[in-house]
Formats: C-alpha cells, structure tokens, sequence
C-alpha cells in the first residue's frame, strides 16, 4: 500500500559525477542517468540472485546531457544536451548502440519528451523554439516559434492532443502537435522570475513539469521569492494551472503587479510550498495515481521529497534527503521514486512500507 510516510531508500548507485538527470525504462527493469561530464548511463536493475550493472551511452554528445526521454515500448531512448543535439540509442541490447544525431537546437537543448503513444517527441531550448520531432525516424515534423525567452521546459497532456511548453518568464503556452501552431497562452506564473536589480539579472523558469492523470491540472516546478539572483536564493515551488480556463490577457505598459496576482487568483493558479522549505528549486514533480503531488527540491535548503494532496498548498509529509537532488522520476508502477543527486550517487526510494 503506498504511504508516503513510509518512505525509505532501497538503492544506492555511487556514479561520481555530479547527476543531471533521471528516468525509469517502462516496464522498471533498468533506470537511466545523466551527469557531468560523462555519458548518459544505463543502470539495469538487479533480479534475483544477480547484481545491478552499468552501462554507458557512448557517443553523439559533446557536451552534458540535460534531458532524456524514453520511449514507451522501452525499445529507444532519446537524450538531449547543452550541445544542441538529440541523440538516439537502441537499448534493446546490453549494449546500447548509437543510432542517430540530430542538430535539433541552435544552443542547450533543455528537454525533449515523448509523446504517450511513442510516436512524437517535443523538444525545447535556448534558441526560444519548441520543436516537434518523428520519434522512429527523427525528423523534423514542426518548428513552433512564439516564445520570447529560452523555453524550459516541454509536456505533452496524458491524451497526446496537446504539448505545452514554459519558459524563463512563467510564460505556458499549449500547441497543437499534429498542425504545428500556438493553441493559446494558457497563463503566465509570474511566481516562476524575478528580475534581480541589484545584479541586473533574471532568474526562474520551469526546473520540472508534469500534468495529472486525466490532464485537468498542471504542475510547473522552479523558484520563488527570489532574494539573489546570483547566489540562487529563493524557495523551491510548485504553481498548479488548471487546463480549462480562459486565453491568458494581454499585458499593457498600465500593468501592476496587483492587476498579475489578480489575474493568477482568477486564473486558478495554486502555489505549493513545503513547511520550512528553506532555499532551493523544485527539480522535479510528479503526479501519484493515489491523488497527491510528489515534488523534489535541491538548494541551499538541503535536498527533500515533498508530498502534497490535491486541495492542499501545503505539505502533508516531507523527507530530508542525503543530498541536493537535481531531477527527479516516478516508476510506471507508482511504486517508488528515482533520484540523481548532485553529490554523484543515484537514489531509489520506496514510496509505502
């Protein structure tokens, strides 16, 4: 039965290097991460009687890997860096084998993600562009310009009709995959930056994106409440949207930062902050089929899983971690969640007794 109280860690992978990123393969066999300065890893779980190996992605990148999407059948996994490249692997073998490189992104690539049915991956970087792509063959099917700041993160809607994408301002937008144009501003969470005067700097954007199960709400993780911009000192967030609202309104010169709130308060918007969070980004953010928010933040406030209920802004549980955690995965099954530390370890955590 899972219980978030009962969290408690079931595996400990020492990689070294800092760790970037994390996904699970579908059918929970093996799990995938990506870290500084080393290729993207496959670490195939341990059955019975047998111990976890590792194995390497090798080639394609020349630079980190901050982004990787699995497909649904468990066959291919795509990796996207702050080389500008998605790169595909064929990991049916114990080996993964390189299989394509594509220059998707002029500059980082943050995220590239599949489409529920395999067939389409979204991807998003530094260039303003969301892209959509063939996942079989890696084409390019549609270039979807529109935002005007370096785009975040990416999500497709449970249903795949729909892919919205978040950039450095909070800014959400929903585009029709399939005819490649803007659907419609959904709403801008301004909670999600800050321009720092002090330093002369911005600093927020979506750190992490996940949609419930039946695509009625969206949770956009990051930063708040921003004191430094330089230092990275905020507390960590989670801004839920409601998908079914009204088109975002235009902003005029006149607009205040009381007009905004009013506007996130009609809007629906919902903030989620832990008790004490202290400093840090939301990393990662999943939804749970038994009906809460699992949130995952790292900074200077330490590393923590939090737990939220639906109608609540608040944690209903929280776990220290051993360290910062810089991306976060839930397994198919709901089971447990993954974890890749800043500190260079891989950390699963049983989500009940």
């Amino acid at each position: 039965m899972i219980d978030p109280t009962k969290t408690h860690q079931t595996l400990e992978y020492k990689h070294g290097r800092p760790l970037l990123a994390v996904r699970y393969a579908p059918d929970g066999k093996a799990i995938y991460f990506s870290a500084e300065n080393t290729p993207p890893q496959k670490l195939l779980l341990a059955g019975e009687g047998t111990e976890p190996t590792v194995t390497p992605l090798e080639g394609g990148h020349d630079s980190w890997v901050k982004s990787m999407a699995v497909l649904p059948d468990g066959d291919a996994v795509i990796t996207a860096g702050y080389d500008g490249r998605l790169v595909w692997f064929d990991v049916r073998e114990e080996k993964p084998r390189l299989v394509r490189v594509v220059e998707a992104h002029q500059g980082w690539v943050r995220s590239v993600v599949a489409s529920p049915d395999g067939k389409l991956l979204a991807s998003c970087g530094n260039d303003n562009l969301v892209r959509i792509w063939d996942a079989a063959e890696g084409r390019e099917l549609a270039v979807l310009p529109g935002h005007a700041s370096h785009v975040y993160e990416v999500a497709w809607r449970p249903d795949g009709t729909a892919v919205v994408s978040c950039d450095l301002k909070g800014l959400i937008k929903e585009w029709d995959p399939v005819a490649g144009v803007l659907r419609r501003d959904i709403v801008t969470a301004d909670a999600l930056w800050k321009y720092d005067t002090t330093f002369r700097a911005e600093i927020g954007g979506a750190r992490s994106i996940g949609f419930n199960a039946d695509g009625s709400q969206l949770a956009v993780g990051g930063i708040t409440k921003v004191s430094n911009a330089f230092a990275g000192i905020g507390t960590p967030v989670i801004v839920v949207v409601d998908w079914d609202q009204p088109a975002e309104p235009t902003e005029s010169d006149n607009t205040t930062e009381a007009d905004k709130q009013t506007a996130a308060q009609a809007a629906g918007l919902k903030q989620l902050e832990g008790k004490g969070a202290g400093n840090g980004v939301c990393w990662g953010v999943a939804w749970h089929p038994e009906g809460f928010w699992i949130g995952q933040a790292g900074g200077g406030g330490g590393g923590w899983l939090r737990f939220f209920k639906a109608d609540a802004s608040e944690d209903f549980h929280a776990m220290k971690l051993p360290a910062n955690g810089r991306g976060m995965a839930l397994a198919a099954d709901a089971q447990s969640v993954a974890v890749a530390m800043a500190n260079g370890y891989l950390r699963v955590y049983a989500l009940h007794a």
